[in-house]
């Protein structure tokens, strides 16, 4: 597994806009690409509140089918503590979901793929990339 996908980017593969998104979704090989359990829990939620989440289950059902939906390991929490810590103690905090997406990739060595790369960037040697506007360009946070 080399990537992890955050909710927007899934949200933007099953709608397939921006189409550049979906195209590079589309380069990687089964096994490359999977998703959080938080963001599976995260999409659920969308599929929950929707006017059609019988149709809505059914999509995210289809997108889902090649990917591997990652549980949150253990390992993961004392990340989560301390990327909580370091971003309160700067000033920056982000938000619960985007703490254990991100201690989540930090501990699995996983690039996350993203468009809210302001938020993403605040964790500390989180690597992130953005496909939209960007092709495939990454950085690692500071």
């Amino acid at each position: 597994m080399r990537y992890l996908l955050d909710t927007n980017i899934c949200i933007y593969i099953i709608k397939r806009s921006p189409r550049e998104v979906f195209d590079r979704f589309r380069t990687l090989r089964v096994g490359d690409v999977g998703v959080s359990a938080i963001t599976y829990c995260e999409l659920q939620f969308g599929v929950a509140k929707s006017s059609r989440p019988e149709e809505n289950q059914r999509v995210l059902a289809e997108f889902l089918c090649p990917l591997e939906v990652l549980d949150f390991p253990a390992a993961a929490a004392p990340v989560f503590g301390a990327i909580r810590a370091h971003l309160q103690r700067v000033g920056t905090p982000i938000g619960n979901y985007d703490l254990l997406i991100s201690a989540h990739a930090l501990q699995e060595g996983f690039t996350l793929v993203t468009n809210n790369t302001k938020e993403f960037k605040r964790v500390p040697g989180l690597k992130v990339e953005n496909w939209i506007g960007h092709g495939s360009s990454g950085s690692r946070a500071k």
